[in-house]
């Protein structure tokens, strides 16, 4: 019984585990992903769009609050530029990944 117990608390150890490092792992990109749009990008994406989550309060590009893109539209945004928003040929393509989830994350309130 006591094998039994142990095995038992073991599970729920792992299992619990499984649960909480994605969450933190999607933290730390959500974080990463913060950094990127406020500072990280040149120009910072922060000095053109709105983005609540970020803090920002960008007056020149449309409010990404408002706007609510998509991962894939804000990559395309990012590799191509877009309207008067130029490309952003220096980030690489974790930064890319990283700050296009999150922009579509933030500006979706999820």
């Amino acid at each position: 019984m006591r094998s039994f117990k142990k095995l038992l608390a073991g599970t729920a150890l792992c299992m619990t585990s499984a649960l909480i490092l994605p969450v933190q792992a999607a933290d730390a990109r959500d974080e990463a992903g913060k950094l990127l749009f406020t500072k990280g990008a040149v120009p910072a994406c922060a000095i053109c769009h709105t983005l609540e989550a970020a803090g920002a309060a960008g007056a020149v590009g449309p409010s990404l609050d408002e706007l609510q893109p998509d991962a894939e539209r804000v990559r395309k945004a990012l590799k191509n530029g877009i309207g008067v928003m130029p490309a952003f040929p220096l980030l690489t393509e974790e930064q890319i990944e990283i700050l296009t989830t999150y922009v579509a994350r933030a500006s979706r309130g999820q």
